[in-house]
């Protein structure tokens, strides 16, 4: 059987499993209590029985907005109190980490507020699980990926940036914030050049942060695809890079000159910008350019098909280089994974994911596209709000 050739995690990555699922009042679910046991789970049921409401609680213990990029108060139980509450015991090795997340709603003035708890003590951030649990995902809303607009490109690439460095979220908010400043200052009839001036130093200075953490990110997952590349594979093999003027520069100048050109090119640039409504030049207006790489063919020319075979393996060697630069093999999510594969690709990719290490959580409609999957295998019946194991 051909696969992506991918090697086992080696012994030197952790391999966390969640082992307890605890869900209060989230989407579907009024209370669910589940106890987990194995590396590769199954939740089978139809659509709308709330399976991916499960893995969107698990995506929540990462930094970010979880795999449907919602609202909070979207994930409180409809007819519920407005909050809810999700918690995971992780078993790593001989320790046991529970990790908590949730929406309080304050009694006082109603207010809402995100809270994180690690072993029961408060604590400020998902960034503070990530020393415990590293999370990727694909769910079909990435099916169109490459054929789609470049911002949902950007927001995949820095959720792969975001699995590598806890850290990137900070930088891509900081510079969503100065950019809508910028372009508020703008839209004054005559805005203060100062200001202005101040609000354009510090858009070049985490401008170059966030680009630079994609340049890097991208060079390392280039650099494995490079070493496990196999044109017979039933995964493709990805060439990536980063198209933008930024992204250019620092290819080969130093990030300081790049800054300084930058910063002098957004104070050039006002006029245009003004009538824009927002800044062309930047970050904010890269693409990640992603090439077929047996067919040496623009990703989105490629056969439906081909293009959901390129994103399964571009996010399975993403999840290997997760386990090689944090040491935490990571739990990978899949939503509907298995229905759109044919019977060569669903056993490549089977085997592939009990290569890797990682606990892997799968859903899907028909229990019958999981028959080729290992022994171990948990089964679990998904149908409104309850959860149970199929023996």
């Amino acid at each position: 059987m051909t696969d992506i050739n991918l090697s086992r995690a080696s012994s030197a990555v952790r391999t966390p499993r969640i082992t307890r699922l605890v869900l209060q009042d989230f989407r579907s679910y009024t209370m669910l209590d589940l106890t987990l046991d194995g590396s590769m789970i199954v939740l089978v049921g139809e659509n709308g029985a709330g399976k991916t409401n499960l893995l969107e609680a698990l995506s929540l213990f990462t930094p970010g907005r979880g795999l449907r990029r919602a609202d909070l108060e979207e994930m409180a139980r409809e007819h519920g109190q407005g909050g809810f509450a999700v918690s995971v015991n992780v078993h790593d090795q001989d320790d046991e980490w529970r990790l908590g997340t949730g929406l309080d709603i304050q009694e006082d003035d109603g207010s809402q507020q995100r809270r994180y708890r690690l072993n029961g003590t408060n604590v400020g951030s998902a960034h503070h699980f990530t020393d415990h649990i590293r999370i990727v995902w694909l769910t079909p809303a990435l099916d169109g990926l490459f054929s789609g607009a470049a911002g949902e490109r950007r927001r995949f690439l820095d959720r792969l940036v975001l699995a590598l460095d806890p850290a990137h979220a900070s930088r891509v908010s900081g510079l969503e914030r100065a950019l809508r400043t910028r372009n508020k200052l703008l839209e004054e009839p005559a805005p203060d050049s100062l200001w202005l001036d101040a609000i354009e130093r510090e858009v070049a200075e985490t401008g170059i942060a966030v680009a630079a953490a994609r340049q890097e990110a991208i060079g390392r997952l280039s650099g494995l695809i490079h070493t496990m590349r196999d044109d017979a594979s039933p995964f493709p093999w990805a060439e990536i890079r980063l198209e933008g003027w930024v992204e250019n520069a620092l290819i080969d100048r130093s990030a300081v000159d790049v800054e300084d050109e930058f910063r002098a090119l957004l104070k050039t640039q006002r006029p245009r910008d003004r009538a824009a409504g927002r800044a062309l030049i930047g970050p904010q207006a890269a693409d990640l350019i992603v090439i077929h790489g047996p067919k040496s063919v623009a990703a989105d020319r490629a056969s439906t098909g081909e293009q959901k075979a390129l994103l399964i393996g571009l996010v399975l060697a993403h999840a290997r280089l997760v386990a090689d630069v944090s040491g935490i093999a990571p739990i990978i999510l899949l939503d509907e994974i298995a229905a759109h594969l044919d019977p060569k690709r669903r056993a490549a990719l089977f085997d592939t994911l009990a290569q890797l290490g990682s606990q892997v959580f799968m859903t899907g409609a028909d229990i019958a596209s999981f028959t080729l999957m290992p022994e171990a295998t948990q089964r679990y019946g998904v149908a409104q709000g309850q959860v149970e194991l199929i023996s």
